[in-house]
């Protein structure tokens, strides 16, 4: 197929021209006639052209022309029809038969295959036409991408949308396919009915099947059809249709199927984008890459298709134009600063070598065409007539001082400045030497044979490999165009490798809209980035924003993030949380307080991954370290309450390693750490627990304590940094060494007073300086001090009176904050300034504790609070004295009072956690066993009960026993059923066996000693322990004493005459089998003694308590009935009878009847308990 005006479209322009210069008589429009030939005329030609009848040509005649030409297809149909008919040609036989025909060649091998000769392009017959639209795809017909001559290159079928066969089109090279039907193999009337032929279409491609797939659901997206496309979308399940990269091509995504559709008839003709300047551009030549007409199917009017080849002449003369340009604008500056360079060497002009004059008379000096922008590979065939007129040109050349200036620039520059680029590059390029032959050979002669070398420079990588460029910007061009081809063909898990490169030509590119391309490649580089690339492409972003600056990093950079802020992978958000932060030091600081800001909130408040909004705050953070805005004071607060009230723990660390210290560092600047921040969080706290009276809400309590807590190195380092002596901190001599404990460890870098201060040796000083103040010189005039001495301490006083000392969440909290406070202040401002002011609330009389309402201060959370968050700062031999005695004052009190245990019950679980304070606190127990009050005694063995389970054995058997065994003989016998919880926990908690047997013993003097049979208390007390303990003890114990002396004790409660203990006795036995229907029971167990138990009890709850009654009855049947069972069957394990012994219905019998009843909340948890 060819063009009218003697363009072949399978050739490009460059080698159509050379074709025609290299042969002989080649003229600009040579036609088949000039060589004694003709063709039939197309119909579009001139009228003169079909007034003359021309004579007949010879077939082979025709035929040779045609391969001459290279119009292949032509010669395909002529050769398929003739084939049919019966009269096959050898010449093309022998042609379409030999594979290496259709090899990638050069121009001077594609003419010597075709078999040399002279002529023009022929106008294109009808047969031609035809041939080339009905021609399939895959098949030798597949030419149209650009290639030298003799290669017949694949191009997609028009009529069959092949061209979305974007796989073919890959990087890897003109492979031909094996699966491809030849084209002679094929009949002419299926080739031409192949539109309407699918079976004889190649089978479609997986990669052409997803990119069909993915547009096809875009298309039915768009155009509304929701339904179809979800159908669509469960029926490829295997595909992601949000997103292009998943479809596996290495090609952008490609129009919608209306635009591809609407373009149909020219989006596949590839238009010359890239043009070799050495060879130059003119007007006639941007004709050779206009559309060709009749290649077009007509879907549109004359005037579209014209508007189209209008465009696409413009379009190319752009970028003709613009690549001039910047070829151009680089010769203007590589010639000034060789201006330059010749300036300063001109006085200091060496000697020149006769070696080197006479090489000079050999190169030419001239710039070459495209003003030394690239290195041409082609240019070493130069046109023997240029070579001439430029030897004659330096041959007479006679002015001394031209010639010396010429040769001291090629020879004579110094090592150390050749180096340098670029004043000195352009001459010493120009002056590049190569020796030449001694032959006799003509140009002409050469040039073909140097066409031998298979180059190529007609496609894009070929055009790019074989121009080099010899300036920074020519290389940032080159990258600028290479590198959006080369990243999709580069594994994913080794694309961070291409960072540095994608980087530096985003910095050093002179055009905007490739720097943006490039950095739009740099944050999608990778899927889903691990943390390892995410660092990787953190720290080039930070390289670029030091290179470029805040004005391009605003420009460039941000609009990458901003794109990405609601990307559907985790990974791709949590890369633009942490570029928010990496980039804050190079910002423009208005960009920081705003855009930036906005950006962190909204992601903080509408992300729902942890890991993302964890990297939103430390952004924030980092942030609030660069702010310099007061305005946005308040918007940083809001956004520290809502970070620390998230639900994920991820953020809330984050907040107080990073955002908390850093905000609070900016308050203290601002002069709003005492005056709002810490005010407003006490404030909090206060407005919670009014509210708070029927329900604490104790997350946000610890939300709020929390904060305060993570405030106090900041607090202290602004007490240090405006103390009376500040300025007397100076670091001359030796400095004193801080002891390792004297601060808490803190949770991040931050938090480290040093680190606040500035460093550990000027932090060393001022604590030096702030003890000697506080114990010799007082707090007078020192501002920041007082107002926590006198306004924070009372306030936090004053709010731990209110707090429930039931809640041991709440004074855990407490406990810790003080003892933080403490620690960080110091020893002597705990012993001066917080303790006087405990002591002074906890004024250790009787008075204090007011026996009839409950309430005395000595009964609140303010005693526990103070024993475990300040007495235990510091644990010298003082510090310890002190604390036991306050226990023991505390014990003493409460007791003789009648008041609560609360307070010192939340001291010893406090305080119990820790087993360094076991021996303190067994110190305090014994003080209670031998106090002469029997109120002390009594409350000392309750206390054993909340001890034991955190002492060891050795210390149990050791300290505990034994001073309960002194107990349980005490005369009081309210002493002695005292011990009885204390005795029941030993037996759940301790495996000794000898230590059990020690307790058994015990236990069972108290129910079989005469003297307790009417100790009603006792009994009531002993059927308490039992169904506490009874689940979680030793399997052996419970068989043999806790179930048969249930039984015995449901026996005698039988004959109880008085119905109020009766009663009493009966409820505490019903919760005691309630929790033990929960343990295995053998049958013999079962019948002697848990059945009857039951039995006894059920006739106590007849008369007494019907609704126990109910579920009692239902209990006995469902375990009679296992008995039963158990007879036939074997025992199914360790099953627990709880499984066993309710049906459904008596299970909802009985959860029912026990929502009703006022048991115990803690008996009944035992019920699904089982032993560890």
């Amino acid at each position: 197929m060819a063009a009218a005006g003697g363009v072949n479209p399978f050739l490009s322009d460059s080698e159509e021209s050379e074709g025609e210069e290299g042969r002989p008589g080649g003229g600009g429009s040579s036609s088949l006639s000039d060589a004694g030939t003709s063709a039939p005329p197309p119909s579009s030609s001139p009228p003169a052209a079909q007034a003359e009848e021309p004579p007949r040509v010879p077939v082979d005649a025709l035929a040779a022309q045609l391969l001459r030409d290279q119009l292949v297809l032509t010669a395909l149909e002529l050769h398929t029809e003739l084939l049919e008919s019966g009269r096959e040609l050898p010449r093309l036989r022998d042609y379409f038969s030999n594979p290496g025909n259709f090899e990638r060649q050069s121009a001077g091998g594609g003419a010597a295959a075709a078999g040399g000769g002279a002529g023009g392009t022929p106008a294109p017959t009808p047969t031609a036409a035809s041939a080339s639209s009905a021609a399939p795809p895959g098949g030798l017909a597949a030419a149209g991408k650009e290639g030298g001559p003799g290669q017949l290159h694949r191009a997609g079928s028009i009529s069959t949308l092949d061209s979305l066969d974007f796989a073919r089109y890959s990087d890897d090279g003109n492979r031909e396919t094996d699966e491809r039907v030849a084209e002679n193999e094929v009949p002419l009337q299926e080739r031409r009915n192949y539109k309407s032929s699918p079976e004889i279409q190649e089978p479609i491609k997986p990669l052409e099947k997803r990119a069909l797939n993915f547009l096809v659901n875009e298309f039915l997206l768009k155009n509304g059809y929701k339904l179809t496309s979800i159908t669509f979308s469960d029926e490829n399940d295997d595909q992601d249709f949000e997103l292009w990269d998943d479809v596996g091509l290495n090609i952008p995504k490609p129009p919608d199927l209306l635009q591809l559709y609407r373009d149909f008839g020219n989006h596949q003709i590839s238009a010359k984008d890239v043009f070799d300047i050495a060879v130059g551009t003119e007007e006639d030549e941007l004709d050779a890459t206009t559309p060709i007409l009749e290649s077009i199917p007509i879907f549109g009017t004359p005037q579209s298709i014209e508007q189209c080849v209008m465009v696409q002449k413009l379009e190319d003369q752009i970028n003709s134009l613009s690549t001039e340009k910047w070829s151009l604008m680089e010769q203007i500056q590589r010639l000034e600063s060789e201006i330059d360079y010749l300036r300063n060497e001109k006085p200091a002009i060496p000697v020149i070598c006769d070696s080197v004059q006479s090489s000079l008379a050999q190169v030419p000096l001239s710039l070459p065409d495209d003003n030394g922008r690239y290195l041409d590979i082609k240019s070493s065939a130069i046109d023997s007539n240029h070579e001439e007129t430029e030897e004659e040109r330096l041959s007479t050349v006679t002015d001394p001082e031209s010639r010396l200036l010429k040769d001291n620039t090629i020879s004579c520059i110094p090592n150390k400045e050749r180096g340098k680029p670029p004043s000195c590059s352009p001459s010493i390029k120009a002056a590049v030497h190569f020796d030449k032959p001694n032959r006799k050979l003509s140009p002409a002669f050469h040039q073909a044979l140097l066409s031998f070398c298979q180059m190529s420079a007609e496609s894009r990588l070929g055009s790019e490999v074989s121009r080099i460029a010899d300036s920074e910007k020519s290389v940032m061009l080159m990258l600028g165009r290479c590198l959006p081809h080369i990243v999709p063909n580069v594994l994913l898990a080794k694309r961070e490798e291409l960072i540095p490169l994608i980087l530096c030509t985003a910095c050093l590119h002179p055009e905007p809209k490739e720097r943006d391309q490039l950095l739009h490649i740099l944050f999608n580089l990778i899927k889903r980035p691990d943390d390892e690339q995410r660092q990787m492409i953190l720290t080039g972003c930070v390289a670029f924003a030091r290179h470029v600056g805040p004005t391009r990093v605003e420009a460039e950079l941000l609009p990458q993030c901003w794109e990405q802020i609601n990307h559907k992978y985790p990974e791709r958000r949590l890369l633009v949380a942490e570029s928010c932060g990496a980039l804050a030091p190079y910002l423009p600081k208005e960009i920081r307080s705003s855009l930036v800001l906005s950006m962190l909130q909204q992601m903080l408040m509408e992300d729902k991954a942890d890991l993302v909004r964890e990297a939103v705050i430390k952004s924030l953070g980092i942030i609030m370290g660069y702010i310099d805005d007061p305005d946005k004071y308040q918007q940083g607060f809001e956004l520290l309450l809502s970070a620390l009230g998230d639900p994920s723990e991820r953020v809330v660390s984050a907040t107080h390693q990073v955002f908390l210290p850093a905000y609070a560092a900016w308050t203290t600047e601002l002069g709003n750490l005492q005056s709002h921040l810490i005010p407003t969080l006490l404030s909090k706290i206060e407005k919670l627990l009014r509210e708070g009276e029927h329900g604490l809400d104790e997350h946000k309590l610890h939300m709020y304590l929390s904060a305060l807590q993570s405030l106090i190195p900041s607090l202290f380092a602004l007490v240090l940094q405006n103390a009376p002596f500040t300025s007397k901190a100076k670091l001359q001599g030796e400095v004193p060494q801080i002891e390792v404990t004297r601060f808490p460890r803190p949770v991040s870098p931050l938090q480290d007073v040093a680190t606040i201060i500035g460093s550990r040796e000027q932090l060393a000083i001022l604590l030096q300086l702030y003890d000697y103040q506080l114990e010799h010189e007082g707090t007078t005039g020192w501002e920041t001090l007082l107002w926590v001495v006198n306004q924070l301490l009372p306030q936090l006083i004053e709010i731990v009176g209110k707090i429930n000392v039931a809640s041991a969440a709440c004074v855990h909290e407490f406990s810790r904050f003080f003892w933080r406070l403490c620690r960080t202040f110091g020893k002597i401002f705990t012993n001066t300034k917080v303790k006087p002011q405990f002591q002074e609330i906890l004024r250790l009389s009787e008075e204090n504790v007011d026996t009839t309402a409950g309430n005395g201060v000595l009964t609140k959370a303010t005693v526990p609070i103070y024993a475990t968050g300040v007495l235990t700062c510091y644990i010298q031999e003082e510090d310890r004295k002190l604390l036991v005695g306050f226990l023991e004052d505390v014990m003493t009190m409460l007791s003789l009072s009648h008041a609560p245990l609360d307070s010192l019950k939340a001291s010893f679980v406090e305080l119990g956690a820790n087993p360094a304070y076991h021996e303190l606190l067994l110190t305090v127990l014994w003080y209670g066993v031998v106090h002469t009050s029997a109120l002390v005694r009594c409350t000392a063995a309750r206390m054993f009960e909340l001890l034991v389970k955190g002492v060891h054995e050795t210390l149990v058997a050791q300290r505990v026993v034994p001073a309960l065994i002194t107990l349980s003989s005490d005369p009081e016998i309210s002493v002695r059923i005292a011990t009885i919880p204390a005795f029941g926990t030993i037996m759940e908690t301790v495996t000794q066996r000898e230590l059990l047997e020690r307790v058994k013993m015990q236990l069972a003097s108290f129910l079989e000693d005469p003297q307790y049979q009417d100790q009603h208390s006792l009994h009531t007390e002993i059927i308490k322990t039992f169904g506490r303990v009874g689940p979680n003890a030793e399997p052996r114990f419970r068989d043999e004493f806790v179930i048969p002396h249930l039984h015995k004790l449901a026996l005698v409660n039988n004959q109880q005459s008085t119905d109020s203990k009766r009663l009493d006795i009966a409820i505490h036995l019903f919760e005691a089998y309630s929790a033990l229907s929960c343990c295995f029971i053998s049958e013999d167990l079962m019948v002697s003694h848990f059945l009857p138990g039951l039995r006894c009890l059920r006739n106590d709850m007849e008369t007494l308590s019907p609704e126990h009654e109910v579920i009692l009855s239902s209990m006995i049947k469902e375990c009679e009935q296992k008995v039963e069972n158990r007879g036939v069957q074997e025992p199914q394990g360790s099953m627990s009878i709880a499984a066993s012994l309710v049906s459904e219905d008596t299970k909802t019998k009985f959860l029912n009847k026990m929502g009703q009843l006022t048991t115990s909340g803690a008996m009944l948890a035992n019920v699904f308990q089982r032993k560890k």
